[in-house]
This record gives structure tokens, C-alpha cells and sequence, in this order.
């Protein structure tokens, strides 16, 4: 018989094929049992189930307990579900255990902390807990009124209020809480980008000041056209974060450079050369002794979206668009999928013939870039002007909406915005309720807290994945095993 016609292993017996004859058994020989029963019993101890040995299970499958030959494509790599776990339970404990079910989680938990800690520091509550045990409901309408009262106060400042003038007002806080947001998201794309690259950019804040003073000095010291003036502030803004940032892809690539000790060291130099520069006259507005420098002119100028009652500008628009790059660079290009195997595995990634050290400059260069975004919005959008404060806290809380985020472009956008409603509605928060705008700072610590923490929240909500059950077919197995070894 040829190499290409082997027979096959087959479960029953040929009845064509004759047996080749057997030497006889010794005498001395203990008798064993059927084979059919010795198979079963063996089958029955050594199937284990996924709680004991997952490979052992798999195995097991694939071979029927070993009375067939493996397949050439394992039971692990082919399509379908494993018996005893059926589509519908895979599904459910995937969407009740993954992700974006945790974070959504880890927002509810900080907010149920937070509402405790306003109960605090609210009068009444202090008051009925001075007779909590006489009457305790008295406290807890206290607690729960206290809880509520500030976060519908937060509400109406960050997204709808109904007592505003008209639609205009009863949409202002909503326009409020994206332009606030607007450089949270850019700058928060800018972290996440490295984040999945395995690099902490911890200098958002100095790519944010360096783009804000490139970009403020073409909008106040150059004269040109509208559109064309426009263009070079927004490309001056993105050069100076990108270059800020390329230089720390430099150090570390060429040098190996710590990355978080370099952007920190950054973070303090662009501060002190934009606190330096605003006291030359090259930067300093004339007849003025504050550090402050001349208003952009109308023409660098970020256009308003919604008319001059709001203060939402088309840079709004461009983190939208940033967030869309972002997508498609990480998702669909050659260049992203280099940044996340560098981020998996550097050392593979380099085996694979990826330049890690290219990969390295780009992404900090790229993330630069997107964190530059914010500087031009903060100087051509909202302020219109160059301070020591441009940057505010920017680029440090980008770093928290990266995490919250987990570093998914769509989930930092939507990050961002929470945040961004959180500081637009805190003003309101406290002067409808007292409650201290210090709360909404622990709120978010909260939230990082929990997100830091996954196994945490679901042990809190009782998320944990459920131990996979034995399979059907398995159990079938002993059964029949027990009832023939019987």
C-alpha cells in the first residue's frame, strides 16, 4: 500500500479486514477486563474538566477521550462553542464581564461615594444624625436628598437646564461642557496613542504650553489673510507639540531615556520659558505689567459653531476628527499595528523586523501633535490669549481620561466628555447646593481608582466570570462509564 493510501482509524471494525493472529497470553497473566469497559473507565478518571486543566479538557474533546486519533485542526481553533457552553451564556458573561460593563460600573460606584461624601458635609444630614435612632428615616431622606439635590444641580450645569432663558439658555450648559471638553479629548488622545504604544507621555502639559506659545505668536505677530492665518496657527500649534514631543521619542529611542522622567522634566521647562518669554516684549502685551500677551487677531481666531452666545468652536469639530484619525491609525494602518506590537512586545516586534526605535519617535511625535491640538484651542478658541495658564490642568487630567478611556480613541472621546461635564457643571453644583466643588475631584479620583482596579468592581457587583460547567457530552460519558463498569 502507497504512503497517500493509508487507512484511516475508524470507531468500528472493519468486518473485511482480517485480524493478524495474536501470540498467546501467559497463563500467569492477570486477567483484565473488556476493553470496551477498560476504555470507558479510563475515559471516566482521566477527563478533567476546564476548572482543572483547560489544555487536559481540550485535549480530551478532540479525542474522544482518547479512543480516536487527534484532528489535524484542534478542537480549540475551530469555529463554534465548546459543549457545555452554549452561545447565549458565552454571550451574556462576555457582556456582563468585559470592559466597558467595568467602567460604566466603576462611574456608578464613585458616584454612590461621592453622593455619601456630599451627605457629609451637608447641614441637615448632620442634624438628623443627631436622632438617627429615633427616627432614621428622617436621616436617610436627608442622606438621599442631599445626594440627589447636587447631582441634578450638576446636571443642569453640565448638560440641560430647565429654568434657562429660552432654548439658548436651557442649552448653554451643554455647549459649556464641549468646550471644556475640547482639549481634554485632544490631549487625552495624545496619552492614550502612547499608552498603546507602551509609552507613558506624562508631558501633555508642556506640549500644551509649547503649542499655545508658537501658536499665539503667529496669531498676534503675523498679519495675513483669513483662512491662510487661521491654517499656520493651527499648524504652528501642532509643530510645537509635535516637536515637543519628538524629542522625548528621541532620547528614549537613541539613548533610553526614561520617557516619564524626561516628559516631567519637559512639563517644568516649557513652564518657565513660556513665564520667561511673557515677560519680553516680544510676548507681553504693551501699557501691561501682568504676564499676559496681545489678543489674537480676529482672523487667527477659531470660528464659533453656535453664534457669540456660546463659547463652542470649530475645535470642537477638529477633535472629532482628531478621535477619527486616531481609529484609523490604530485600527487600519501598517503604522498603527506597528505601535501596538511594539506596545505588546517589544522585543518581538523587533524579532518580527519592526524598527522599534522609528516606532518609538513617531508615535511621541504623533502624540505630540494631538496634544498640541489643545494649546491652539485654548489660545485660538476659548482664550484668545496667551497666559501662564494656558494650559490649566490639561494635560495632566488627559491622563485620566486616557485611563478611563482605556486608551480606545471613541472610549477617550467619551471620556473627555464626562469630564468635561463634570468641570462645566461643578460651578453650578456649588452654588445651587453648598457642596464644596472639591467633591467633583474626588469624584474623578474615584472613578480612576475603580477603573485601576477591574477585578475590584466586579467582586463589589458580583461580575466575576462563572467557572465553565463540565460538557454534556463529558458528563454522558461517565455516566455511561459508571453504568458499564456496574
Amino acid at each position: 500500500m502507497s504512503e497517500n493510501n493509508e487507512p484511516r482509524h475508524s470507531a468500528e471494525p472493519d468486518p473485511d479486514r482480517i485480524p493478524a493472529p495474536q501470540p498467546p497470553k501467559s497463563q500467569s497473566a492477570a486477567p483484565q477486563p473488556p476493553k470496551s469497559h477498560a476504555t470507558a473507565a479510563d475515559t471516566a478518571a482521566n477527563i478533567e474538566t476546564p476548572d482543572e486543566d483547560d489544555a487536559a479538557y481540550v485535549t480530551s474533546l478532540d479525542t474522544a477521550g482518547g479512543a480516536m486519533q487527534p484532528s489535524a485542526v484542534p478542537v480549540s481553533a475551530q469555529s463554534g462553542s465548546l459543549p457545555g457552553a452554549p452561545e447565549e451564556e458565552s454571550l451574556m458573561r462576555k457582556i456582563f464581564t468585559g470592559n466597558g460593563i467595568v467602567t460604566i460600573l466603576a462611574v456608578l460606584l464613585a458616584l454612590i461615594l461621592g453622593g455619601l461624601l456630599i451627605a457629609m458635609t451637608d447641614k441637615v444630614v448632620g442634624t438628623t444624625a443627631g436622632y438617627l435612632f429615633a427616627r432614621p428615616t428622617d436621616f436617610l431622606t436627608a442622606v438621599w436628598s442631599a445626594a440627589t439635590g447636587s447631582y441634578v444641580a450638576l446636571f443642569q450645569g453640565a448638560v440641560f437646564n430647565p429654568r434657562g432663558t429660552g432654548a439658548a439658555g436651557q442649552f448653554a450648559p451643554l455647549m459649556e461642557t464641549l468646550t471644556i471638553a475640547t482639549p481634554l479629548i485632544t490631549a487625552g488622545l495624545g496619552v492614550a496613542l502612547a499608552f498603546r504604544a507602551g509609552l507613558f507621555n506624562i508631558g501633555a502639559q508642556g506640549q500644551i504650553i509649547m503649542a499655545g506659545i508658537l501658536a499665539a505668536w503667529v496669531g498676534f505677530a503675523l498679519d495675513l489673510p483669513v483662512g491662510l492665518h487661521l491654517l499656520l496657527v493651527l499648524l504652528a500649534g501642532i509643530i510645537g507639540g509635535a516637536v515637543w514631543g519628538g524629542i522625548v521619542g528621541v532620547l528614549k529611542a537613541r539613548t533610553g531615556a526614561h520617557e516619564v522622567i524626561v516628559t516631567i522634566m519637559f512639563n517644568y521647562i516649557a513652564l518657565y520659558l513660556l513665564r520667561y518669554l511673557l515677560d519680553t516684549d516680544l510676548f507681553q502685551r504693551p501699557g501691561e505689567s501682568t504676564p499676559i500677551s496681545p489678543i489674537l487677531d480676529a482672523s487667527a481666531l477659531y470660528p464659533l459653531l453656535f453664534g457669540s452666545q456660546y463659547r463652542l468652536h470649530i475645535g470642537f469639530l477638529l477633535a472629532v476628527a482628531a478621535t477619527v484619525f486616531v481609529s484609523w491609525l490604530l485600527n487600519r494602518s501598517t503604522l498603527g499595528f506597528e505601535f501596538r506590537a511594539v506596545g505588546a512586545n517589544p522585543k518581538a516586534a523587533l524579532t518580527a523586523g519592526i524598527n522599534v526605535s522609528r516606532a518609538t519617535i513617531l508615535v511621541m511625535t504623533i502624540a505630540g501633535g494631538l496634544a498640541g491640538l489643545a494649546g491652539v484651542a485654548q489660545v485660538a478658541g476659548t482664550e484668545k490669549v496667551l497666559t501662564d495658564g494656558v494650559a490649566a490642568t490639561y494635560g495632566f487630567d488627559a491622563i485620566t481620561v486616557a485611563l478611563l478611556g482605556r486608551s480606545s480613541p471613541w472610549g477617550t472621546f467619551a471620556a473627555g466628555l464626562l469630564f468635561g461635564a463634570f468641570r462645566a457643571g461643578a460651578v453650578q453644583m456649588q452654588i445651587q447646593t453648598g457642596t464644596p466643588i472639591d467633591i467633583v475631584l474626588v469624584v474623578q479620583s474615584l472613578i480612576v481608582l475603580f477603573i485601576a482596579a477591574p477585578p475590584l468592581v466586579r467582586a463589589i457587583f458580583g461580575l466575576n466570570p462563572r467557572k465553565k460547567k463540565a460538557a454534556p457530552a463529558v458528563k454522558s460519558q461517565q455516566a455511561a462509564a459508571t453504568g458499564g463498569a456496574a
